[in-house]
């Protein structure tokens, strides 16, 4: 046996070299500044997207905390990545925990043993996924990623290894890399200038910019499709952390709880979690000297378009930090401070402050504000995991207990050529049945979807199929309260699907299976020329533009599969009808067509719209046999520019008396005209910012303009979905318009017939419209 003193002795000898193998294993795990060549935060510094990516790859070489994956490409190529971060154990335990994760998520697997499942609880470890750069122009949410990624994997306090221990991060540094380099390459190029701190003049995602975060349920990009199919469905987060920037000049941070009206499928618990964890991150951001917090303003749980999580089991924590001008500083004084619904920007409240008084601002602040968030919140879900992970259980446990007669059961609906509607449910979780057969009292359906409700994301199914309508807000003046995007999301409207609500109970007996048939159902319609069509792309960058550009790559040899398909992009110099047949103008203003930017808005080659020459070359192309298409907003362009005999008969309607932010409507067609000909009488529009048609007289002169779609002349058939004030006024009004122009047309969409990649249903009417 060794004596004491020998003990001393070794103790003496090996405790100062393992210090210093653990000083040397703590220094050799890069902090962001040795792999971006600044610490995220400083003035003027942004990151190309390969520095993040390398930043991650190391931190994971040097970390056993940190594993970092790459799970697909973005759509310009580039890698899409997500790092895992927790203690040690858990990351070599991970299969176990992803394991009860999933048996929480849907009890039918444990049997609907709710002992079993409280022992999970306890066993179980709360999934917390935090997700940034959407927006790729919120520059401080991507670099946040790294000083968040880093004092986890190096970080010895209690508070960190309590977190550790309790949860497993998921980070997904950007949920848009491309646009990463494009917001970075822009913001070099135009320092030192007075375009500094600009947003590029491009999209910053290539099709659909700002709309990447309006996809969450239709899923048509590809890095929505990455992240719920690798990273949600994998892991299913009882907490999703989406770190956002705002305007300059509101309140510096926004957390829940949100606005009403809530979505009326979102769980209760969904509704207590998210109030429960956004009023302790503002609590404690206050407590520690934090200006400018809000709660329960601006932002609503209207639409599951930016909340996947609110309907598999996950509360959606959104934060908004107040913006600079990208990385560069900026000065606002206290009288230019603006407020926002919810609250007034002026006096403390319940919900607002301590006030923010102005001054400086910059990109420091704002990464200092989303980690001292990001870390409020990994607080809470460390300290509650087990309530976190009952609740979880909870949501589960009631979207799958069995229903009774009478309850909604579930929805049928018909075998489509396209079958995007199944196919989005199938992505968001959704169990769907696919049979030949389905009987349902006295209902026969040959070829049929059928989904039954008593599963675990039933309430993702009934928001894509409810004919919900938005509640009829007013504020004291009578005015109408704008919701803070769009109000209807019915996929299956937008689809053009007839869905059948089942209100008994789904038996076995119902489905009649067998063989499938491989081919389409429903022909579609060939066009007789080759389609070579493209899109007016100007300077100022249109997300409409982009989702029309999409849509046409997408599906435009889909529906006219017979053609030799030349899609593309046009700007203003390349208008020649001998190289293309149709042109569509999207959805724009029309005075960004026509001026574009200002001198003083951007640098000289970015500077005008199509001016009065471009108006001419259109009008040339025209009359010598091009088609135009303009799309909802440009429709009064083209009304102004040439002149046509049609008004807008909405254009100085005041908003109190009639107001559709973002609805789904009836249509009735001309089904004898070849733009609507093998379409259903009936249809539907996009209603948002809209114009409403009426055909004028041209005062006694041949008339070249026909309607194609009309509203119904009852003003209680136009709504199918949203919110629809003032419809009355609408009621037997053209949607949808041609008008002939020499050996060319015009037609005039009054709605958005490719909305967002989502409305299926009217994708014909555009396809027709440029190629027939």
């Amino acid at each position: 046996m060794r004596s004491v003193p020998t003990i001393r002795r070794l103790k003496m000898f090996v405790l100062p070299i393992a210090l210093a193998v653990f000083c040397l294993t703590v220094s050799a795990q890069p902090a962001p500044k040795d792999v971006l060549g600044f610490t995220p935060g400083e003035d003027y510094k942004l990151a190309h997207w390969s520095r993040i990516v390398e930043y991650f790859q190391k931190l994971d070489a040097a970390s056993d905390r940190v594993v970092f994956k790459e799970i697909g490409k973005t759509t310009m190529g580039k890698p899409f990545t997500y790092a895992l971060i927790s203690s040690p154990r858990n990351l070599r335990r991970l299969e176990y925990y992803k394991d009860i994760n999933d048996k929480l998520a849907d009890p039918r697997k444990i049997k609907r043993s709710q002992k079993e499942a409280a022992k999970l609880v306890k066993k179980g470890k709360t999934f917390v996924l935090i997700t940034h750069g959407i927006h790729s122009t919120e520059v401080g949410s991507t670099l946040s990623s790294t000083l968040i990624a880093h004092k986890l994997a190096t970080s010895k306090e209690k508070r960190i290894l309590d977190i550790l221990d309790n949860t497993i991060i998921v980070i997904v540094p950007s949920l848009n890399p491309d646009g990463v380099d494009i917001v970075k390459d822009w913001y070099d190029k135009t320092l030192g200038t007075k375009f500094e701190g600009t947003s590029p003049p491009e999209l910053y995602h290539k099709y659909v910019g700002h709309d990447n975060n309006r996809d969450w349920y239709a899923f048509t990009q590809v890095e929505t499709q990455l992240t719920v199919e690798k990273i949600h469905n994998v892991y299913h987060p009882q907490i999703v952390h989406d770190i956002h920037q705002q305007g300059t000049n509101g309140a510096r941070y926004f957390v829940p709880p949100y606005l009403d009206p809530v979505e009326p499928n979102v769980p209760e618990e969904i509704i207590e979690g998210y109030t429960e964890i956004g009023n302790h991150i503002a609590a404690a951001m206050r407590r520690e000297g934090k200006l400018g917090i809000t709660t329960a303003s601006t932002y609503d749980a209207w639409t599951p378009a930016r909340a996947y999580s609110h309907y598999h089991g996950g509360a959606r924590i959104l934060s908004e930090t107040a913006s600079a001008r990208l990385a560069s500083p900026i000065e606002i004084k206290f009288e230019d401070m603006t407020s926002r619904r919810g609250f007034d920007v002026n006096k403390e409240s319940r919900n607002y402050g301590p006030l923010w008084k102005g001054g400086k601002w910059t990109i420091g602040d704002i990464t200092n504000y989303m980690t001292d968030g990001a870390f409020h919140l990994l607080d809470h879900a460390s300290a509650n995991r087990e309530k976190w992970l009952a609740r979880f259980n909870k949501i589960g446990y009631d979207a799958t207990r069995p229903r009774k007669d009478g309850e909604l059961n579930g929805y049928a609906f018909r075998l489509s050529s396209h079958g995007e509607l199944a196919a989005a449910l199938k992505r968001g979780g959704v169990e769907v049945q696919l049979v030949n057969e389905f009987k349902y009292g006295e209902n026969s359906i040959n070829l049929a979807y059928v989904v039954d409700l008593v599963q675990p994301y039933s309430s993702f199914a009934r928001a894509m199929m409810d004919e919900i309508e938005y509640p009829n807000l007013l504020d004291d003046n009578g005015k109408p309260v704008p919701p803070y995007d769009v109000t209807a999301h019915n996929l299956a409207l937008l689809n053009g699907m007839t869905v059948i609500p089942l209100t008994n109970t789904i038996k076995e007996s119902d489905y009649v299976r067998g063989a499938l048939p491989r081919k389409s159902i429903v022909t579609l319609p060939a066009c007789e020329d080759p389609l070579n069509a493209a899109t007016l792309q100007t300077h100022t960058p249109s997300m409409d533009e982009g989702w029309t550009r999409w849509v046409l790559l997408n599906y435009g040899t889909y529906f006219a599969r017979s053609c030799d398909s030349v899609i593309g992009k046009v700007t203003p110099e390349d208008l020649t009808p001998q190289t293309i047949t149709s042109i569509v103008i999207p959805d724009q203003s029309p005075d960004q067509i026509l001026n574009g930017y200002e001198k003083d808005e951007m640098p000289d080659e970015y500077v005008g719209g199509l001016g009065t020459e471009g108006v001419a070359r259109l009008r040339k192309f025209v009359e010598e046999g091009g088609t135009l298409v303009f799309l909802n907003r440009s429709s009064d362009f083209a009304i102004e520019q040439f002149e046509l005999p049609v008004e807008n008969i909405a254009k100085d309607w005041e908003q109190r008396d009639f107001f559709i932010p973002g609805s789904i409507l009836r249509t009735e067609l001309d089904t004898g005209h070849p733009i609507a000909k093998d379409m259903k009488a009936e249809s539907i529009a996009w209603f948002e910012r809209s114009p409403v048609f009426e055909i004028k007289s041209n005062g006694g002169r041949p008339l070249f303009a026909r309607v194609i779609a009309k509203y119904p002349d009852d003003p209680e058939k136009i709504l199918l979905s949203g919110w629809a004030l003032g419809k009355e006024k609408i009621a037997g009004k053209a949607a949808l318009v041609e008008v002939k122009i020499g050996r060319g047309k015009i037609v005039l969409f009054g709605f958005r017939p490719q909305y967002r990649g989502q409305s299926l249903a009217t994708f014909p009417l555009l396809f027709k419209a440029i190629s027939y």
